[in-house]
């Protein structure tokens, strides 16, 4: 057939909406166009996937390419769409025979060999692929951090080749699966306080009740020493709190999934900080200390400095 639609994911925040790509082959000078709203470094995916699946050994169309990344009105940016808008082409063009592409959901970014690079903010694409029922196909080194939702069938690859092995049945899936032991998480342990027992009780309230906590003192009487092992004595991150904590560290690049998935967040700003360093934003918006504290600690020392930092 010469059309073709392929599922993948926008990242918008910490969710993950859904975008097709709408492949069509047509007559006329060969060319690539993808339309949809594509930032720059969507529109240079032409390339990429033009180099990686010559370079792969498939066939290139030389006819009119059209790509559309619906919907339009949504802002596409990054390599993320690579993988789809590939698969997209090689079903479009005969090179995938029997192969339903509704089932799956492609996220990834094309070296010009052919292999899978990952991506940020796969978690929440992975969550909401659980909710669509299908299977998430992403590079081999996103696979730990998409496991930490267990709904979620994976289908990683290291390459495009294996990919399309694996889906014409050439070749088996591998077997994914990952399992997390929680005494490998050391846990900062209140025990480590010697005496301050009015500040340990205090920490023991707060966290019973949930209560904000002020602590003060002169310069090296341990303050933030007790406010890093609130986290130990919190009670246990839920499955959906993880989920949480674990799609704002996705999407900013940073997760270390079995630390974030097992223990809640511990932050510490330095008081120079920026509005948008604590609050999160920026041209790329991104999440903020306030968001990456979620469901955990935020310690701002020398809180007074924060007022006359942002009051210039």
């Amino acid at each position: 057939m010469s059309v073709s639609i392929v599922h993948t994911r926008a990242q918008l925040g910490v969710t993950a909406l859904s975008v097709s790509v709408e492949t069509h082959i047509s007559n006329g000078l060969p060319s690539l166009s993808i339309v949809g709203m594509p930032e720059t470094s969507v529109r240079e995916s032409r390339e990429r996937v033009r180099s990686a699946l010559i370079n792969a050994g498939f066939e290139f169309p030389t006819r009119r390419v059209t790509i559309n990344l619906a919907p339009a009105d949504l802002p596409k940016q990054g390599g993320r769409y690579d993988l789809a808008i590939a698969i997209g082409i090689l079903l479009a063009t005969g090179q995938l025979p029997g192969v339903d592409p509704s089932n799956y959901e492609f996220i990834g970014e094309l070296a010009l060999t052919g292999v899978l690079r990952p991506v940020s903010g796969v978690l929440p694409g992975a969550i909401a692929s659980a909710r669509a029922k299908r299977t998430l196909v992403m590079a081999v080194e996103n696979a730990s951090e998409a496991a930490i939702s267990e709904d979620t069938s994976l289908l990683p690859a290291r390459d495009i080749n294996q990919l399309c092995n694996i889906l014409l049945g050439r070749e088996e899936a591998p077997d994914w699966s990952t399992t997390s032991d929680q005494a490998s998480v050391k846990h900062k342990d209140l025990k480590d306080v010697v005496g301050q027992q009015f500040a340990r009780r205090a920490l023991e309230v707060a966290a019973a009740g949930g209560l904000n906590l002020l602590l003060y003192g002169p310069p090296g009487t341990g303050k933030t020493m007790l406010a890093s092992r609130l986290t130990g004595i919190l009670p246990p991150l839920t499955k959906e709190e993880a989920l949480e904590v674990c799609s704002v560290y996705s999407v900013s690049g940073r997760l270390e999934p079995l630390e974030y998935a097992l223990e809640r967040p511990f932050r510490s700003p330095h008081h120079s900080a920026s509005p948008v360093a604590l609050i999160g934003g920026g041209s790329a918006p991104k999440p903020g200390e306030v968001s990456l504290a979620h469901h955990g600690v935020l310690y701002l020392d020398e809180l007074p400095e924060y007022v006359k930092n942002h009051n210039k």
